[in-house]
């Protein structure tokens, strides 16, 4: 088991963004690659009453399956994750059904990941806008941010599903999932499927 530790932040200018991260160190590791992610729970929601993640993504080709555990409150965003890959991701999703769980959200995004040997940045173009994270350890994240010029009062410690849904009650969207179709950003999707 692994501990998580990050934060999020929004990303005006994503070239910019990304001339940065080249001129403080950092390099391309993946490059802008599509992800579809599915969350679980039991009828009732016990999981997300816990705080507690169950994930299915797939990234590109890769499947993996997640558990992360209630988060600690802070700074940065620390929980404990656990993650293995998965060989089928359509036999995965039927086990964990025959287990009982459901379906219950599922939001996608193309995702760049950049790395300096210490930690990573990633860059999601999401349909509610884009965001960028940074994993590493606490100190690393904070000398990373203010290398980006970020100051840490634009630090974000909510999940997707949770800025989905402040995003639904900014809007007034009536979508269910955080999706490019749901979203309304049909040609945003259709465009980056085609790069």
């Amino acid at each position: 088991m692994a501990k998580e530790v990050e934060i999020k932040f929004v990303v005006e200018n994503i070239p910019a963004l990304e001339a940065r991260l080249r001129s403080v160190g950092f390099r391309l590791v993946t490059p802008h690659t599509h992800e579809m992610n599915t969350l679980y729970d039991r009828p009732g929601g016990d999981l997300r009453r816990r705080g507690e993640l169950l994930r299915l993504r797939q990234y590109g080709p890769t499947w993996k399956l997640t558990h992360k555990a209630g988060g600690t409150p802070g700074v940065h965003k620390t929980r404990v994750e656990t993650e293995t890959t998965v060989g089928d991701g359509e036999e995965m999703n039927a086990i964990l059904l025959a287990l009982g769980f459901e379906p219950t959200f599922r939001y996608e995004k193309f995702r760049a990941e950049w790395t300096d040997g210490k930690g990573h940045v990633v860059i999601d173009e999401t349909p509610i806008g884009n965001l960028a994270e940074i994993e590493g350890e606490p100190e690393w994240i904070d000398e990373t941010a203010a290398r980006l010029g970020l100051d840490r009062k634009k630090y974000i410690t909510k999940n997707y599903a949770e800025l989905f849904r402040q995003w639904k009650q900014r809007t007034g969207s009536s979508a269910q999932n955080m999706t490019f179709a749901e979203c309304g950003s049909v040609e945003v999707a259709a465009k980056n499927l085609e790069t």
